[in-house]
């Protein structure tokens, strides 16, 4: 479930969600300086907004496969 919200918002899957409706966030693009994640399960429901850059280093460690 990907695409344009209502209120103008275009929402992506993560690559990493499967199709059996398990742990499955979307992700909000364009949107300067937040990024906006949900539960794509619940696309009505709230949305968590995260810092650009606080997102961005969050998948960098992610991505990187270290461990804290």
């Amino acid at each position: 479930m990907t695409g344009l919200d209502p209120n103008g918002v275009y929402w992506r899957k993560s690559s990493y969600s499967n199709q059996e409706g398990g742990n499955c966030v979307e992700v909000a693009d364009g949107i300067p300086g937040v990024v906006p994640v949900r539960d794509s399960k619940r696309p009505d429901g709230p949305a968590l907004v995260f810092p650009a850059a606080s997102w961005t280093a969050f998948v960098d460690e992610l991505t990187t496969g270290r461990t804290l």
